[in-house]
């Protein structure tokens, strides 16, 4: 792998250093992972199987297509999908975490492919897929342009993208940042940076200029007294991006 590739930021992946065993662990250092998964796994169930008029109902279905997993880490979402019919594939810059994602799938009885990549890299390699998946990554990216271009060779025409990330306003900086690494500890300090978060304008302009069409923005949002995550129309913080690949 090319460590110096222009998506990768070496000081992001360090971050994630040393944290390989955590990824299954639902009370670990991924538990808010675990706690919005549940959540944006519908969504993309949802999403998807409208876009490729699958039955949702189906245990499987979608039999017949692929989907690539950028940024995979353990394969919290990898798994979801594989069980759901999809040929995944996964791929992360980080060794400690594909080594997770692979070591859990073989446990499970998953046939995930899962590499040590980046995005572009495999788009060079000429890799195309239905679904391509990116949650909670662009904003680790050194250079959001570049990823852009990098997924949008990723996705076959026709095909669909799901990316989710962080808003960046006042309230994202006090909620992800202050409130969840520095006061509840849910993340290691340092986990995010503030001015690499992306407005929703700035991921849907990245998306339009390279090929895709915005269909889908919504928001999640977390409530404290009940403990749980939702969707919203409210994107100040998360928020999830559908588009298809023109």
């Amino acid at each position: 792998m090319r460590r110096t590739s222009s998506t990768i930021d070496p000081g992001e992946i360090a971050c994630f250093a040393g944290q390989g065993e955590d990824w299954w662990d639902s009370e670990g250092s991924f538990r808010t992972l675990h706690r919005v998964n549940p959540v944006r796994l519908g969504f993309i169930r949802q999403h998807l199987a409208a876009h490729f008029c699958r039955d949702r109902s189906s245990l499987r279905p979608f039999d017949g297509l692929t989907l690539l997993d950028i940024g995979c880490g353990g394969g919290l979402v990898a798994e979801p999908m594989a069980r759901l019919g999809f040929a995944v594939t996964g791929i992360d810059a980080s060794t400690e975490a594909v080594d997770a994602a692979r070591t859990h799938a073989e446990a499970m009885g998953l046939a995930i492919d899962y590499r040590v990549t980046a995005a572009e890299s495999f788009a060079a390699a000429g890799r195309s897929f239905d679904t391509v998946l990116a949650l909670e990554v662009i904003e680790h990216v050194a250079d959001p342009a570049d990823f852009f271009a990098a997924v949008s060779a990723l996705v076959r025409p026709g095909g669909a993208f799901i990316g989710a990330t962080l808003n960046r306003t006042p309230r994202s900086f006090a909620l992800a940042i202050l409130g969840a690494e520095y006061i509840l500890r849910w993340l290691p300090p340092g986990t995010h940076h503030w001015r690499k978060f992306l407005r929703p304008s700035e991921f849907v302009l990245g998306m339009r200029r390279n090929g895709f069409v915005v269909t889908q923005l919504a928001g999640l949002t977390y409530d404290p007294q009940r403990a749980v995550w939702s969707l919203s129309p409210d994107l100040q913080v998360n928020y999830l991006v559908v588009a298809v690949r023109r």
